[in-house]
Protein backbone atom coordinates (compact mmCIF):
# COMPACT_ATOMS: atom_id res chain seq x y z
CA UNK A 1 0.00 0.00 0.00
CA UNK A 2 1.49 3.47 -0.66
CA UNK A 3 0.12 6.66 -0.24
CA UNK A 4 0.44 10.47 -1.70
CA UNK A 5 -0.53 13.88 -0.11
CA UNK A 6 -2.75 15.98 -2.11
CA UNK A 7 -4.55 19.36 -1.64
CA UNK A 8 -7.60 18.01 -3.58
CA UNK A 9 -8.67 14.67 -4.30
CA UNK A 10 -11.63 14.19 -6.63
CA UNK A 11 -13.58 10.96 -6.81
CA UNK A 12 -15.11 11.01 -10.23
CA UNK A 13 -13.36 12.14 -13.95
CA UNK A 14 -16.87 13.23 -15.56
CA UNK A 15 -17.77 16.52 -16.53
CA UNK A 16 -17.66 17.91 -12.64
CA UNK A 17 -14.80 16.24 -11.59
CA UNK A 18 -12.32 16.20 -14.51
CA UNK A 19 -12.59 20.35 -15.09
CA UNK A 20 -12.61 20.51 -11.09
CA UNK A 21 -9.33 18.63 -11.10
CA UNK A 22 -7.89 20.46 -14.20
CA UNK A 23 -9.01 24.57 -12.49
CA UNK A 24 -7.19 23.36 -9.28
CA UNK A 25 -3.94 22.24 -11.27
CA UNK A 26 -3.72 25.64 -13.45
CA UNK A 27 -4.33 27.61 -10.07
CA UNK A 28 -1.22 26.05 -8.69
CA UNK A 29 -2.87 23.20 -6.76
CA UNK A 30 -1.33 19.42 -6.16
CA UNK A 31 -4.13 17.30 -7.47
CA UNK A 32 -5.02 13.64 -7.72
CA UNK A 33 -8.42 12.44 -10.18
CA UNK A 34 -9.90 9.10 -8.93
CA UNK A 35 -11.74 7.17 -11.81
CA UNK A 36 -13.10 3.82 -11.92
CA UNK A 37 -14.25 3.87 -15.51
CA UNK A 38 -13.09 6.15 -18.54
CA UNK A 39 -12.26 9.71 -18.38
CA UNK A 40 -15.42 11.68 -18.97
CA UNK A 41 -18.08 10.06 -17.57
CA UNK A 42 -21.43 9.56 -18.55
CA UNK A 43 -21.49 12.91 -20.52
CA UNK A 44 -18.22 11.75 -22.99
CA UNK A 45 -18.91 7.90 -22.94
CA UNK A 46 -22.53 6.95 -22.15
CA UNK A 47 -24.66 10.24 -22.83
CA UNK A 48 -24.18 13.31 -24.15
CA UNK A 49 -21.82 13.20 -27.13
CA UNK A 50 -21.81 9.54 -28.43
CA UNK A 51 -26.03 10.38 -28.71
CA UNK A 52 -25.48 13.62 -30.54
CA UNK A 53 -23.10 11.80 -32.63
CA UNK A 54 -26.19 9.50 -33.40
CA UNK A 55 -28.64 12.20 -33.74
CA UNK A 56 -26.53 13.85 -35.93
CA UNK A 57 -26.70 10.52 -38.03
CA UNK A 58 -30.28 10.28 -37.98
CA UNK A 59 -30.77 13.82 -38.57
CA UNK A 60 -28.52 14.27 -41.96
CA UNK A 61 -30.47 11.06 -43.31
CA UNK A 62 -33.63 12.04 -42.40
CA UNK A 63 -32.53 15.34 -44.51
CA UNK A 64 -31.74 12.97 -47.11
CA UNK A 65 -35.08 11.66 -47.55
CA UNK A 66 -36.33 15.36 -48.66
CA UNK A 67 -33.23 16.21 -50.90
CA UNK A 68 -35.62 16.28 -53.97
CA UNK A 69 -37.06 19.34 -52.50
CA UNK A 70 -34.29 21.71 -52.18
CA UNK A 71 -33.26 20.62 -55.97
CA UNK A 72 -30.91 17.43 -54.59
CA UNK A 73 -31.25 13.97 -56.45
CA UNK A 74 -30.17 10.84 -54.95
CA UNK A 75 -28.93 8.60 -57.42
CA UNK A 76 -30.02 5.69 -55.20
CA UNK A 77 -32.47 5.66 -52.28
CA UNK A 78 -30.64 6.51 -48.88
CA UNK A 79 -30.21 3.60 -46.57
CA UNK A 80 -29.44 3.26 -42.44
CA UNK A 81 -26.05 1.57 -41.93
CA UNK A 82 -26.38 1.48 -38.45
CA UNK A 83 -23.24 -0.69 -37.71
CA UNK A 84 -21.48 2.56 -39.22
CA UNK A 85 -23.19 4.96 -37.29
CA UNK A 86 -21.96 2.74 -34.19
CA UNK A 87 -18.62 2.87 -35.31
CA UNK A 88 -18.58 6.45 -36.11
CA UNK A 89 -20.27 7.48 -32.35
CA UNK A 90 -17.07 5.04 -30.94
CA UNK A 91 -14.77 7.07 -33.19
CA UNK A 92 -15.98 10.61 -31.87
CA UNK A 93 -15.94 9.74 -28.67
CA UNK A 94 -12.16 7.97 -27.98
CA UNK A 95 -11.33 11.36 -30.08
CA UNK A 96 -12.96 13.77 -27.14
CA UNK A 97 -11.73 11.09 -24.08
CA UNK A 98 -8.32 11.11 -25.62
CA UNK A 99 -8.46 14.58 -25.50
CA UNK A 100 -9.16 14.81 -21.81
CA UNK A 101 -6.33 12.26 -20.97
CA UNK A 102 -4.03 14.00 -23.06
CA UNK A 103 -5.35 17.08 -20.91
CA UNK A 104 -4.73 15.82 -17.41
CA UNK A 105 -1.41 14.81 -18.75
CA UNK A 106 -0.89 18.61 -19.68
CA UNK A 107 -1.78 20.03 -16.61
CA UNK A 108 -0.14 17.85 -13.83
CA UNK A 109 -3.07 15.99 -12.46
CA UNK A 110 -2.47 12.53 -11.31
CA UNK A 111 -4.67 9.86 -12.14
CA UNK A 112 -5.83 7.04 -10.37
CA UNK A 113 -7.52 4.44 -11.76
CA UNK A 114 -9.64 2.29 -9.56
CA UNK A 115 -12.74 2.34 -7.11
CA UNK A 116 -12.37 5.60 -4.73
CA UNK A 117 -13.93 5.50 -1.14
CA UNK A 118 -13.63 8.17 1.73
CA UNK A 119 -12.19 5.82 4.74
CA UNK A 120 -11.57 9.52 6.91
CA UNK A 121 -11.64 12.94 6.44
CA UNK A 122 -8.79 13.16 4.56
CA UNK A 123 -7.97 10.09 3.61
CA UNK A 124 -9.17 8.43 -0.11
CA UNK A 125 -8.47 4.76 -0.43
CA UNK A 126 -8.29 3.65 -4.29
CA UNK A 127 -8.68 -0.38 -4.97
CA UNK A 128 -7.77 -1.07 -8.97
CA UNK A 129 -8.77 -3.86 -10.85
CA UNK A 130 -6.06 -6.18 -9.93
CA UNK A 131 -6.98 -5.03 -6.45
CA UNK A 132 -4.05 -3.04 -5.43
CA UNK A 133 -4.41 -0.25 -3.13
CA UNK A 134 -3.51 3.27 -2.76
CA UNK A 135 -4.42 5.57 0.01
CA UNK A 136 -4.49 9.39 -0.49
CA UNK A 137 -4.04 11.62 1.79
CA UNK A 138 -6.25 15.11 1.00
CA UNK A 139 -6.29 18.27 2.49
CA UNK A 140 -9.94 18.32 0.75
CA UNK A 141 -12.24 15.89 -0.96
CA UNK A 142 -14.55 16.07 -4.51
CA UNK A 143 -17.07 14.23 -4.45
CA UNK A 144 -18.25 14.15 -8.30
CA UNK A 145 -19.39 10.45 -9.07
CA UNK A 146 -22.23 11.50 -11.17
CA UNK A 147 -26.05 9.19 -11.48
CA UNK A 148 -26.78 6.35 -13.80
CA UNK A 149 -30.03 5.50 -15.32
CA UNK A 150 -32.66 4.66 -12.39
CA UNK A 151 -33.87 0.95 -12.29
CA UNK A 152 -37.35 0.24 -11.44
CA UNK A 153 -38.24 -2.92 -9.98
CA UNK A 154 -41.37 -3.49 -11.70
CA UNK A 155 -39.84 -3.74 -15.43
CA UNK A 156 -36.30 -4.75 -14.29
CA UNK A 157 -33.65 -3.26 -16.92
CA UNK A 158 -32.03 -6.92 -18.95
CA UNK A 159 -30.34 -5.23 -21.70
CA UNK A 160 -32.88 -7.66 -24.01
CA UNK A 161 -36.10 -6.72 -23.49
CA UNK A 162 -36.25 -3.80 -21.53
CA UNK A 163 -33.51 -1.45 -21.68
CA UNK A 164 -31.68 1.75 -21.02
CA UNK A 165 -29.92 4.73 -22.42
CA UNK A 166 -26.69 2.89 -22.24
CA UNK A 167 -28.03 -0.30 -23.79
CA UNK A 168 -29.64 1.55 -26.68
CA UNK A 169 -26.01 3.04 -27.41
CA UNK A 170 -24.63 -0.22 -27.56
CA UNK A 171 -27.35 -2.04 -29.63
CA UNK A 172 -26.23 -4.07 -32.67
CA UNK A 173 -29.24 -3.49 -34.79
CA UNK A 174 -32.19 -0.96 -34.43
CA UNK A 175 -35.69 -2.70 -33.60
CA UNK A 176 -38.21 -2.39 -35.89
CA UNK A 177 -40.22 -0.71 -33.24
CA UNK A 178 -39.72 0.82 -29.61
CA UNK A 179 -41.59 1.65 -26.56
CA UNK A 180 -40.42 4.47 -24.51
CA UNK A 181 -41.95 4.85 -21.19
CA UNK A 182 -40.98 8.08 -20.03
CA UNK A 183 -41.29 11.49 -21.89
CA UNK A 184 -38.56 13.52 -20.82
CA UNK A 185 -35.58 14.89 -22.11
CA UNK A 186 -33.67 11.43 -22.28
CA UNK A 187 -36.70 9.67 -23.89
CA UNK A 188 -38.08 12.64 -26.40
CA UNK A 189 -34.66 12.69 -27.38
CA UNK A 190 -34.49 8.99 -28.29
CA UNK A 191 -38.21 9.20 -29.56
CA UNK A 192 -37.03 11.95 -31.97
CA UNK A 193 -33.71 10.28 -33.28
CA UNK A 194 -35.21 6.49 -33.56
CA UNK A 195 -38.10 8.02 -35.23
CA UNK A 196 -35.68 9.70 -38.22
CA UNK A 197 -34.31 6.66 -38.82
CA UNK A 198 -37.78 4.98 -39.09
CA UNK A 199 -38.48 3.03 -36.20
CA UNK A 200 -41.80 3.19 -35.19
CA UNK A 201 -42.37 4.53 -31.54
CA UNK A 202 -44.53 4.94 -28.88
CA UNK A 203 -44.05 7.08 -25.94
CA UNK A 204 -46.12 6.55 -22.68
CA UNK A 205 -45.92 9.50 -20.02
CA UNK A 206 -47.75 9.48 -16.56
CA UNK A 207 -47.57 13.49 -16.47
CA UNK A 208 -50.27 15.08 -18.87
CA UNK A 209 -47.98 16.21 -21.31
CA UNK A 210 -44.34 15.48 -22.98
CA UNK A 211 -41.50 17.82 -21.43
CA UNK A 212 -43.33 18.57 -17.80
CA UNK A 213 -40.77 20.85 -17.04
CA UNK A 214 -40.67 22.85 -20.18
CA UNK A 215 -43.03 25.31 -20.58
CA UNK A 216 -46.35 23.96 -21.92
CA UNK A 217 -46.26 25.86 -25.32
CA UNK A 218 -42.70 24.25 -25.97
CA UNK A 219 -44.32 20.77 -24.83
CA UNK A 220 -47.54 21.38 -27.70
CA UNK A 221 -45.17 22.65 -30.16
CA UNK A 222 -43.12 19.01 -29.75
CA UNK A 223 -46.45 17.08 -29.58
CA UNK A 224 -46.99 18.73 -33.06
CA UNK A 225 -43.88 17.96 -34.59
CA UNK A 226 -43.89 14.11 -32.96
CA UNK A 227 -47.19 13.57 -34.49
CA UNK A 228 -46.00 14.98 -37.77
CA UNK A 229 -43.24 12.08 -37.47
CA UNK A 230 -45.78 9.55 -36.53
CA UNK A 231 -44.96 8.43 -33.14
CA UNK A 232 -47.83 7.43 -30.97
CA UNK A 233 -48.06 9.76 -27.72
CA UNK A 234 -49.57 8.61 -24.51
CA UNK A 235 -49.89 10.97 -21.71
CA UNK A 236 -51.81 10.47 -18.60
CA UNK A 237 -51.27 7.11 -17.98
CA UNK A 238 -48.91 4.91 -16.40
CA UNK A 239 -47.20 1.08 -17.77
CA UNK A 240 -48.64 -0.92 -15.76
CA UNK A 241 -47.25 -4.29 -16.52
CA UNK A 242 -44.49 -5.71 -19.51
CA UNK A 243 -44.21 -9.40 -20.57
CA UNK A 244 -41.77 -10.21 -23.02
CA UNK A 245 -41.59 -12.94 -26.20
CA UNK A 246 -40.15 -14.55 -29.03
CA UNK A 247 -41.48 -11.66 -30.90
CA UNK A 248 -41.33 -8.74 -28.34
CA UNK A 249 -42.97 -6.92 -25.38
CA UNK A 250 -46.30 -6.39 -24.77
CA UNK A 251 -47.16 -3.68 -22.50
CA UNK A 252 -50.68 -3.07 -20.38
CA UNK A 253 -51.10 0.32 -20.09
CA UNK A 254 -53.14 2.22 -17.28
CA UNK A 255 -56.00 3.02 -19.13
CA UNK A 256 -56.43 -0.70 -20.54
CA UNK A 257 -54.86 -1.02 -23.76
CA UNK A 258 -52.25 -2.68 -24.69
CA UNK A 259 -48.54 -1.45 -26.58
CA UNK A 260 -46.58 -4.48 -28.77
CA UNK A 261 -43.34 -3.59 -29.48
CA UNK A 262 -40.03 -4.68 -30.28
CA UNK A 263 -38.16 -3.26 -26.67
CA UNK A 264 -38.87 -0.71 -24.44
CA UNK A 265 -36.76 2.01 -23.33
CA UNK A 266 -36.99 2.72 -19.61
CA UNK A 267 -36.09 6.87 -19.39
CA UNK A 268 -38.00 7.42 -15.74
CA UNK A 269 -34.98 9.78 -13.99
CA UNK A 270 -31.35 9.29 -12.64
CA UNK A 271 -30.08 7.12 -9.71
CA UNK A 272 -27.28 8.92 -7.46
CA UNK A 273 -23.75 7.27 -7.31
CA UNK A 274 -23.19 7.40 -3.68
CA UNK A 275 -22.80 3.80 -2.90
CA UNK A 276 -19.97 2.60 -1.00
CA UNK A 277 -18.16 6.10 -0.70
CA UNK A 278 -18.22 6.04 3.05
CA UNK A 279 -20.72 8.52 3.57
CA UNK A 280 -22.28 6.91 6.62
CA UNK A 281 -18.64 6.40 8.56
CA UNK A 282 -18.10 10.08 8.05
CA UNK A 283 -21.53 11.23 8.53
CA UNK A 284 -21.98 13.51 5.22
CA UNK A 285 -25.92 14.26 4.58
CA UNK A 286 -28.14 13.67 2.19
CA UNK A 287 -31.35 14.35 1.11
CA UNK A 288 -34.04 12.47 0.71
CA UNK A 289 -34.07 11.58 -2.57
CA UNK A 290 -30.21 10.08 -1.80
CA UNK A 291 -28.38 13.17 -3.34
CA UNK A 292 -25.48 14.90 -1.42
CA UNK A 293 -26.65 17.70 0.50
CA UNK A 294 -24.51 20.30 0.10
CA UNK A 295 -24.73 24.29 0.50
CA UNK A 296 -24.53 27.33 -1.95
CA UNK A 297 -20.68 27.03 -2.05
CA UNK A 298 -20.81 22.92 -2.72
CA UNK A 299 -19.72 22.20 0.59
CA UNK A 300 -21.04 19.21 2.34
CA UNK A 301 -21.87 19.15 6.37
CA UNK A 302 -18.09 18.13 6.59
CA UNK A 303 -16.01 20.88 5.75
CA UNK A 304 -13.08 20.04 3.79
CA UNK A 305 -15.73 17.87 1.43
CA UNK A 306 -17.39 19.26 -1.47
CA UNK A 307 -19.91 17.42 -3.56
CA UNK A 308 -20.79 18.79 -7.92
CA UNK A 309 -22.62 17.66 -10.26
CA UNK A 310 -25.63 15.20 -10.28
CA UNK A 311 -24.57 13.13 -7.53
CA UNK A 312 -25.28 16.66 -5.23
CA UNK A 313 -28.81 16.67 -6.87
CA UNK A 314 -29.27 20.08 -7.70
CA UNK A 315 -29.55 20.31 -11.13
CA UNK A 316 -28.45 17.46 -13.40
CA UNK A 317 -26.96 18.62 -16.26
CA UNK A 318 -23.17 18.23 -17.89
CA UNK A 319 -22.63 21.68 -18.08
CA UNK A 320 -23.62 22.97 -14.15
CA UNK A 321 -21.52 19.90 -12.92
CA UNK A 322 -18.78 21.62 -14.68
CA UNK A 323 -19.89 25.05 -13.40
CA UNK A 324 -20.45 23.58 -9.66
CA UNK A 325 -16.88 21.52 -10.09
CA UNK A 326 -15.03 24.81 -10.36
CA UNK A 327 -16.74 26.74 -7.61
CA UNK A 328 -16.15 24.05 -5.37
CA UNK A 329 -12.04 24.37 -6.36
CA UNK A 330 -12.29 28.21 -6.17
CA UNK A 331 -14.18 27.93 -2.32
CA UNK A 332 -11.29 25.64 -1.50
CA UNK A 333 -8.24 27.76 -2.42
CA UNK A 334 -9.80 30.95 -1.14
CA UNK A 335 -12.40 32.26 -2.66
CA UNK A 336 -15.91 32.61 -1.68
CA UNK A 337 -18.00 31.87 -4.16
CA UNK A 338 -21.60 30.44 -5.17
CA UNK A 339 -23.12 29.53 -8.15
CA UNK A 340 -26.05 31.26 -9.79
CA UNK A 341 -28.73 29.13 -11.01
CA UNK A 342 -31.06 31.26 -12.52
CA UNK A 343 -29.94 31.71 -15.94
CA UNK A 344 -29.01 27.96 -16.17
CA UNK A 345 -29.75 26.87 -20.24
CA UNK A 346 -31.81 23.90 -20.62
CA UNK A 347 -31.46 22.36 -24.43
CA UNK A 348 -32.92 19.19 -26.02
CA UNK A 349 -31.98 18.01 -29.23
CA UNK A 350 -35.14 16.72 -30.69
CA UNK A 351 -36.28 17.31 -34.00
CA UNK A 352 -36.59 20.64 -33.65
CA UNK A 353 -34.48 21.32 -31.08
CA UNK A 354 -35.47 22.87 -27.74
CA UNK A 355 -33.82 26.03 -26.02
CA UNK A 356 -34.93 27.69 -22.92
CA UNK A 357 -33.86 29.54 -19.65
CA UNK A 358 -35.69 31.47 -17.25
CA UNK A 359 -39.16 31.14 -15.87
CA UNK A 360 -41.53 29.11 -17.64
CA UNK A 361 -44.86 31.16 -17.67
CA UNK A 362 -46.73 28.86 -15.58
CA UNK A 363 -43.32 28.88 -13.03
CA UNK A 364 -43.76 33.02 -13.41
CA UNK A 365 -47.50 33.15 -12.47
CA UNK A 366 -47.19 30.75 -9.78
CA UNK A 367 -44.27 33.40 -8.60
CA UNK A 368 -47.17 36.23 -8.38
CA UNK A 369 -45.81 37.74 -11.73
CA UNK A 370 -47.77 39.71 -14.26
CA UNK A 371 -46.07 38.59 -17.63
CA UNK A 372 -46.32 39.78 -21.15
CA UNK A 373 -45.89 37.33 -24.09
CA UNK A 374 -44.01 38.00 -27.19
CA UNK A 375 -44.16 35.42 -29.72
CA UNK A 376 -42.30 34.99 -33.21
CA UNK A 377 -42.62 31.49 -35.98
CA UNK A 378 -40.00 30.31 -37.06
CA UNK A 379 -41.70 30.44 -40.70
CA UNK A 380 -41.43 34.48 -40.55
CA UNK A 381 -38.04 33.63 -40.37
CA UNK A 382 -35.71 33.33 -43.89
CA UNK A 383 -33.24 31.98 -43.01
CA UNK A 384 -35.66 28.93 -41.32
CA UNK A 385 -37.23 29.02 -45.03
CA UNK A 386 -33.20 29.24 -46.44
CA UNK A 387 -32.55 26.32 -44.54
CA UNK A 388 -36.16 24.36 -45.07
CA UNK A 389 -36.37 24.36 -41.54
CA UNK A 390 -39.12 25.78 -40.43
CA UNK A 391 -41.06 24.48 -37.56
CA UNK A 392 -41.14 26.01 -34.07
CA UNK A 393 -41.19 29.25 -32.56
CA UNK A 394 -39.45 31.77 -30.34
CA UNK A 395 -41.23 32.83 -26.75
CA UNK A 396 -39.95 35.75 -24.51
CA UNK A 397 -41.81 36.25 -21.08
CA UNK A 398 -41.35 39.39 -19.48
CA UNK A 399 -42.58 41.22 -16.65
CA UNK A 400 -45.31 43.79 -17.12
CA UNK A 401 -44.31 45.97 -14.42
CA UNK A 402 -40.04 46.07 -14.59
CA UNK A 403 -39.91 44.56 -18.48
CA UNK A 404 -36.90 42.39 -17.09
CA UNK A 405 -36.83 39.51 -19.03
CA UNK A 406 -38.06 36.22 -16.71
CA UNK A 407 -37.98 33.34 -19.54
CA UNK A 408 -37.03 32.58 -22.89
CA UNK A 409 -38.55 29.56 -25.02
CA UNK A 410 -37.14 28.82 -28.64
CA UNK A 411 -38.47 25.80 -30.75
CA UNK A 412 -36.49 25.14 -34.27
CA UNK A 413 -33.44 25.03 -35.63
CA UNK A 414 -29.83 25.22 -34.21
CA UNK A 415 -32.17 26.06 -30.69
CA UNK A 416 -29.36 24.97 -28.36
CA UNK A 417 -27.09 27.80 -29.40
CA UNK A 418 -29.44 30.21 -30.65
CA UNK A 419 -30.36 30.32 -26.66
CA UNK A 420 -27.54 31.58 -25.64
CA UNK A 421 -28.08 34.93 -26.52
CA UNK A 422 -31.21 34.85 -24.13
CA UNK A 423 -29.03 33.07 -21.37
CA UNK A 424 -26.83 36.37 -21.34
CA UNK A 425 -29.78 38.39 -21.54
CA UNK A 426 -31.01 37.00 -18.37
CA UNK A 427 -27.65 36.25 -16.49
CA UNK A 428 -26.77 40.35 -16.97
CA UNK A 429 -30.94 41.14 -15.62
CA UNK A 430 -31.52 42.89 -19.30
CA UNK A 431 -35.00 43.81 -20.05
CA UNK A 432 -37.35 42.83 -23.06
CA UNK A 433 -36.95 46.80 -24.76
CA UNK A 434 -32.85 46.23 -24.09
CA UNK A 435 -32.46 42.77 -25.60
CA UNK A 436 -35.12 43.81 -28.84
CA UNK A 437 -33.11 46.71 -29.40
CA UNK A 438 -29.73 45.12 -29.94
CA UNK A 439 -28.41 44.98 -33.54
CA UNK A 440 -28.66 41.25 -34.81
CA UNK A 441 -27.55 40.05 -37.86
CA UNK A 442 -29.40 38.93 -41.03
CA UNK A 443 -30.49 36.43 -41.68
CA UNK A 444 -29.82 34.44 -38.91
CA UNK A 445 -32.18 32.40 -36.51
CA UNK A 446 -31.45 34.23 -33.40
CA UNK A 447 -33.13 37.01 -35.03
CA UNK A 448 -36.58 35.17 -33.60
CA UNK A 449 -35.62 36.47 -30.08
CA UNK A 450 -35.22 39.90 -31.26
CA UNK A 451 -38.66 39.48 -32.89
CA UNK A 452 -40.44 38.05 -29.97
CA UNK A 453 -38.61 40.60 -27.52
CA UNK A 454 -40.71 43.74 -30.31
CA UNK A 455 -43.88 41.51 -30.02
CA UNK A 456 -43.82 41.79 -26.35
CA UNK A 457 -44.88 45.53 -27.09
CA UNK A 458 -46.30 44.94 -29.94
CA UNK A 459 -43.93 46.39 -32.39
CA UNK A 460 -42.48 43.37 -34.20
CA UNK A 461 -42.09 45.07 -37.90
CA UNK A 462 -42.67 41.09 -39.84
CA UNK A 463 -45.51 39.67 -37.88
CA UNK A 464 -48.76 40.69 -39.40
CA UNK A 465 -50.92 43.58 -37.38
CA UNK A 466 -52.64 42.64 -34.56
CA UNK A 467 -56.67 43.48 -34.65
CA UNK A 468 -57.48 46.11 -32.31
CA UNK A 469 -60.56 46.41 -30.21
CA UNK A 470 -63.18 48.45 -32.01
CA UNK A 471 -63.67 51.62 -29.97
CA UNK A 472 -66.93 51.27 -27.78
CA UNK A 473 -68.94 54.82 -29.03
CA UNK A 474 -69.27 57.10 -26.54
CA UNK A 475 -72.60 57.10 -24.20
CA UNK A 476 -74.62 60.27 -24.70
CA UNK A 477 -75.79 61.28 -21.60
CA UNK A 478 -78.94 63.96 -20.97
CA UNK A 479 -77.85 67.75 -20.61
CA UNK A 480 -78.27 68.91 -17.24
CA UNK A 481 -80.84 71.41 -16.24
CA UNK A 482 -80.06 75.05 -15.95
CA UNK A 483 -80.36 75.43 -12.30
CA UNK A 484 -79.92 72.00 -10.98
Amino acid sequence: MSSEKYKIVVIGGGPGGYPAAIHAAIRGAKVALVEMDKLGGVCLNRGCIPSKALINCATIYDKMKTASEIGIDLAVSAKVNWPAMLKRKDKVVSTVVGGVNSLMKSHGVDVYNGYGEITGKNEVTVTDDNDKVTTLQAENIIIATGSRPMNLSAFPLDGKAILSSDHLLEMQQLPQSMLIIGGGVIGCEWASMLAMLDVKVTMVELMDRLLPLEDAGTSEQIRREFKKMKIDIRTGVKVESIKSGASGINAKLSDGSNIEATQALLSVGRAFNVEDLGLEKLKIKQNPNGSIKVDKHMRTNVKNIYAVGDVAGVVLLAYTATAEGIVATDNILGDKRTIDYKAVPSVIFTHPEIGSVGLTEEQAKEDKREVTIGRYPMRALGKAHAENEIAGECKVIGDAKTDKILGVHVVGPHAADVIHTAVLAVHQGMTVTELGEMIFAHPVISEAIMEACHDVHGMSIHLAAKRKPEPKPATRKKPALAGK
